[in-house]
């Protein structure tokens, strides 16, 4: 009886120690006990394109790479909406959070919810130099940290905004890739936020032609982005990348039309993403309703962390086991 006793108890341990190491190993995500291939998750904002002249326009002529090149290895959501305050910070606050919230516009106002950078560096311990913000806008350095007493200066990823990351003012986005592409060589950071600004600044300065040149300059720097995904070896086949905007612009016809944004308005709430990368579908294209809160809680099952004060919803239609 000692004996089977002993072989019925080595074989509980050896279950137990099976399934820690199993949980160990995978970090499991939180919703399903999965492996993805991800291991480095990258985001590009570019800031305040109208859809009327991007995936709605049906020449696509502005942004060519993305529609021919990009757009193809994954998946685009072509009904993607900010259904918050339609502003640059309230909007980028939206996307690391998962909150929408009505902050205020001049980069002196934190968010309330800690984001996913500050979730990512929690769960995994690793130097603040593996998660990064890199902005054109200088305010936007306010997504490093939180106004939450439990996160406040906690697990703060690295911020360069602005002029020479000082968190002051614009830099110009030319300015802005050479640091993005010295940050990446650098550091090889495994969570990184990317916000070019041009597309926004030119359409408030009421200038079409400078608006039309710019979403096709920013349409380069994301071919350029994902061409060096796809070919440096730290990058290659492991990493996701996520192109979204942080909201639209007034309809013509609605207030003074593409110069400005901020209400919600279709104009204003129409935006697109696009999600690529090696566990996402290829050259597909969905028209269901998600939303900039839902890119969190897809980060944070991508990369198996828990998110739970983020309001949105895991992006399935992504992935390459759904239907």
């Amino acid at each position: 009886m000692k004996l089977r006793y002993k072989i019925i108890l080595s074989l509980i341990l050896i279950t137990a120690f099976s399934f820690y190491s199993f949980q160990t190993k995978s970090n499991l995500s939180i919703s399903n006990p999965k492996f993805y291939q991800t291991e480095n998750v990258i985001v590009l904002i570019i800031d305040g394109p109208r859809f009327s002249e991007t995936f709605g326009d049906s020449t696509h002529e502005n942004i060519p790479h993305l529609f021919k090149e990009i757009a193809p290895a994954g998946v685009l959501f072509h009904n993607f909406k900010n259904n918050g305050t339609t502003t640059t910070v309230s909007g980028h606050t939206a996307i690391t959070t998962g909150n929408y919230q009505n902050l205020k516009n001049n980069g002196l106002d934190f968010p309330r919810n800690p984001s996913f950078f500050q979730y990512f560096l929690k769960k995994t311990n690793l130097t603040k130099d593996q998660a990064w913000i890199i902005s054109s806008k200088g305010k936007l350095n306010i997504l490093s940290n939180a106004k939450t007493k439990k996160w406040k200066d906690t697990y703060s990823p690295m911020s360069y905004c602005g002029i020479k990351g000082s968190g002051v003012s614009y830099e110009n986005d030319n300015t802005t890739w050479i640091d993005v592409k010295r940050i990446l060589a650098n550091y090889h950071p495994k969570l990184m936020l990317i916000n070019l600004l041009e597309v926004d600044v030119r359409a408030h300065e009421n200038d079409w032609k400078g608006y039309i040149k710019a979403l096709k300059n920013t349409d380069e720097k994301a071919f350029e982005l994902f061409n060096l995904i796809n070919t440096d070896n730290h990058y290659k086949g492991k990493t996701t990348l996520i192109i979204t905007n942080d909201h639209g612009r007034h309809l013509n016809g609605h207030k003074n039309g593409f110069v400005n944004h901020g209400d919600k308005c279709e104009g204003c709430k129409h935006i697109y993403c696009i999600g690529i990368g090696p566990d996402f579908k290829k050259n597909y294209k969905s028209n269901t309703n998600y939303e900039l809160i839902d890119i969190s809680k897809t980060i944070s099952e991508l990369l198996y962390f828990d998110m739970p004060t983020s309001k949105g919803k895991i992006m399935t239609e992504l992935f390459l086991d759904s239907k």
